[in-house]
């Protein structure tokens, strides 16, 4: 079984960046497509964004897109989410996620994914 850790969050004020990791135990990394959720106190956990095994293909949320990246290193076992021009609304506890399949197109729905990390908090200030 996977074990997914993050890093990354903090604290930053409005139009900052932030870079987040997921490092993950699994020497077959490479067999799970991953994803970044959110989750805001008292409100669903939502998607973020996702990306394929092989990293060809990605896929972001509306409301982070043309701000946030995801991307990954198959040889480092790692996941990130580069956040740029971040605002207040982005503030969150930012969950890693894992999915032991290779998949040609990126699934958004939270279910899909078996593993999960615990989480990291990024505040955004304004």
């Amino acid at each position: 079984q996977v074990q997914l850790v993050e890093s990354g969050g903090g604290l930053v004020q409005a139009g900052g960046s932030l870079r987040l990791s997921c490092a993950a135990s699994e020497r077959t990394f490479s067999s799970y497509d991953m994803g970044w959720f959110r989750q805001v106190q008292g409100k669903e956990r939502e998607f973020v964004a996702g990306i394929t095994w092989s990293g060809r293909t990605t896929k972001h949320a509306d409301s982070v897109k043309g701000r946030f990246t995801i991307s990954r290193d198959n040889a480092k076992n790692t996941v990130y989410l580069q956040m740029i021009s971040l605002k207040p609304e982005d503030t969150a506890v930012y969950y890693c996620a894992g999915a032991r399949r290779r998949s040609t197109v990126v699934t958004s729905t939270r279910n899909a994914y078996e593993y999960w990390g615990q989480g990291t908090q990024v505040t955004v200030s304004s």
